[in-house]
């Protein structure tokens, strides 16, 4: 019998998390997830961490597992889920996988890639122009060498940003280049699901989830994790602005719109990175979980 890796992919707060809940109950099934924001136990609020009943509805894995003071790299992701998937597969055949990182998804269904050495000298000078405040001016760099690693990789995340420049500099050749050159065999076979919307009601989505996160104190749990600002799981949307703010380079109001325009960013590079991918199967946000099953159903009998 064949394992099946269902991976709900689509762009931030289009309803992933209720359509993966809604899959693996239907399945009788557990969730691995791969919002790479969602693994650390100090960040809540800011990373829409599923709820308390949402957890409590379907087993889900690597859900605050670790901590921002732990050392843990889409590497280590993939040998870790690849390992409860093994274990997963023993009891169901089924699997569900909610995406939220698209590094961390491929990783998981492609493999982890080789890259080559890099001059030391490049990242230094790389970090050396973020502090200078040139964090604009290098993802345009990245815009011009790579635009595939421009739409797939969280560029307001400096650490991500400078990793891919750094391969393009060093190399000549885009970051992109060097991924999935050698697909690893699995298991499994994945059956990729995605949810669209109207480019405007994504956005309304984005800005409600934004309003929602600063009334569960969204500002209160940025306040706790800035003394620890450098840390690289804090380098991202919805910390990153906070932590300006209260360095004073912000005002409240106006960080609060960079958080809303940052994910907005995010977000539409979500967009273009996935219409590249002719396996996914879109569904719009709103259709109901009892259509898109038996259209799931149907592949596995195909298979």
């Amino acid at each position: 019998m064949n394992n099946y890796l269902i991976t709900v992919i689509g762009a931030t707060a289009i309803g992933k998390t209720a359509l993966s809940i809604q899959l693996a109950q239907h399945f009788n099934t557990e969730i691995i997830s791969c919002d790479s924001r969602q693994f650390f136990k100090e960040m809540n609020i800011g990373t829409a961490v599923p709820s308390d009943e949402e957890l409590a509805a379907v087993p889900h894995h690597f859900i605050q597992n670790i901590s921002i003071f732990d050392e843990y790299n889409v590497g280590q992701f993939e040998k870790d889920a690849l390992k409860i998937l093994d274990t997963l597969f023993l009891k169901n055949n089924i699997v569900v996988m909610v995406g939220g990182s698209g590094l961390y998804t491929n990783a998981v269904l492609e493999g982890f890639d080789d890259f080559p050495e890099i001059d030391p000298e490049i990242r230094k000078r790389l970090n050396s122009q973020i502090e200078n405040g040139e964090l604009e001016i290098l993802q345009n760099q990245l815009k011009d060498f790579d635009p595939e690693s421009y739409q797939a990789i969280e560029i307001e995340n400096p650490h991500r940003l400078i990793r891919a420049l750094e391969i393009c500099i060093g190399t000549g050749k885009p970051y992109s280049s060097f991924k999935n050159k050698n697909k690893t065999k699995r298991n499994f076979i994945p059956i990729k699901i995605g949810l669209t919307a109207d480019r405007e009601i994504m956005y309304n989505r984005i800005n409600q989830r934004v309003d929602l996160m600063l009334e569960e104190g969204l500002l209160e749990e940025a306040k706790t994790l800035y003394p620890h600002k450098e840390l690289n799981a804090l380098q991202t949307v919805g910390y990153r602005e906070f932590f300006d703010y209260f360095d004073g380079k912000y005002t409240l109001e106006s960080a609060i719109e960079e958080i809303k325009k940052n994910t907005r960013r995010f977000a539409k590079r979500q967009v273009t990175w996935n219409k590249k991918d002719e396996t996914i199967h879109w569904f719009d946000f709103k259709t109901n979980p009892s259509e898109i099953i038996p259209e799931i159903e149907k592949i596995i009998h195909l298979e």
